[in-house]
């Protein structure tokens, strides 16, 4: 008997006969079935351009930006900023000396002090950053050399630092702590600021180095080991210090909540910076009176034990001081993007308006009559 096929309405195809129960019933397609989704039926919103929604839309982009762009950047320039480069490659810069003869093998550090003037007072908060040039520390194997386990104060990570951070694990066959290239190359300058006052005296400006670290970092990422109130020579016994380091890891402060591993300047420093040129924050200079500005204008020294070599890497070393706004410290890119994105589509929106006028009524009038 011969088999027969016919085609049903979804369009699949069916075989019946002898032949077909041979061959183990029907055959179908690959067509999809005919269903709304599957055949994209489905109803949809297609928007179609004309010059009446695009120009509205042009020229509200450029009046929504050029004002947002213009109060971010005059936000930007009010914020108060000072630097200072006291790398010491001139031969006239106070620091000249001490750049030139440092090293990571010097055994004393080098002192040097800059005078330098303020020709503005400074009245909320002041903020000291220190800046580093040409140092790279986005690089690949910089940023893995680290053992985020035992910086949460994990014990055994403590006595056996993880493989990320050779070669800096261990020296003299003891664990380094903390371990890794990052927490090797901590930046350790000490900067201090005087004011100097008109009667001859300097007076020192205290600066604090709390607060300055992010609080996730603070009280989640970074723990020392043990439980808590227990003495720090004793919990990291056993353990050396870093290779480029002067003191462990433990004599990092004199206060119990910023030392050792939830020490502020270590976790500001292992952060790592996305960019080779970058600043991290040093300390805050915090208003004490609300009659007098934190940094009135005048003379100033600032105090550098420079501790931390550039040379070999052809980098450079800053101080800055710097206020800040709602929108953060000063950046004027972002007020200067806005700016140019909203005067673009602006000046698009006029040039495509001309366009429109001169030739839209003729090319409707070529429809009408074709």
């Amino acid at each position: 008997m011969m088999a027969s096929s016919y085609k049903d309405e979804d369009g699949h195809i069916s075989v019946s006969g002898s032949g077909a129960a041979a061959g183990g019933g029907s055959l179908r397609t690959k067509k999809p079935e005919n269903t709304a989704f599957k055949q994209q039926r489905l109803p949809a919103w297609q928007p179609i351009l004309t010059a009446g929604t695009v120009l509205p839309a042009f020229f509200i982009i450029g009046l929504i930006f050029i004002p947002i762009g213009i109060g971010l950047y005059v936000t930007s320039n009010n914020i108060k900023e000072f630097e200072i480069d006291y790398t010491g490659v001139d031969t006239s810069s106070p620091c000249f000396n001490c750049s030139k003869s440092f090293s990571w093998n010097s055994t004393k550090p080098c002192t040097c002090s800059i005078p330098f003037h303020l020709d503005q007072s400074y009245e909320s908060n002041v903020f000291m950053y220190y800046g580093l040039s040409n140092f790279y520390q986005n690089h690949r194997r910089y940023v893995k050399s680290r053992d985020d386990s035992q910086l949460n104060g994990n014990e055994k990570s403590l006595e056996e630092p993880s493989k990320e951070c050779e070669p800096y694990a261990k020296h003299d066959n003891k664990p380094i702590a903390p371990c890794g290239a990052i927490a090797n190359s901590m930046f350790n300058d000490t900067l201090e600021l005087f004011y100097n006052d008109p009667n001859g005296t300097k007076i020192q400006i205290p600066l604090t180095a709390t607060g300055i670290a992010w609080w996730t970092d603070k009280h989640v990422k970074f723990r020392n080991p043990g439980v808590e109130n227990m003495n720090l020579t004793a919990v990291f016994q056993g353990t050396t210090k870093p290779v480029n380091w002067r003191r462990p890891v433990y004599e990092l402060d004199t206060d119990p909540d910023n030392n050792g591993f939830i020490n502020e300047d270590f976790i500001v420093w292992m952060r790592t910076a996305a960019l080779p040129t970058f600043r991290k924050l040093y300390r805050i200079i915090q208003r004490r009176n609300n009659m007098l500005p934190t940094l009135p204008r005048g003379n100033y020294t600032l105090e550098v034990v420079y501790n931390y070599p550039v040379r070999s890497f052809e980098g450079r070393k800053r101080m800055i001081l710097s206020t800040i706004s709602w929108m953060g410290g000063k950046n004027p890119f972002l007020g200067i993007a806005y700016i140019t994105v909203g005067s673009v589509c602006f000046l698009l929106g006029v040039v495509l308006l001309i366009i429109h006028h001169k030739y839209g009524n003729r090319n409707n009038g070529a429809d009408i009559s074709h």
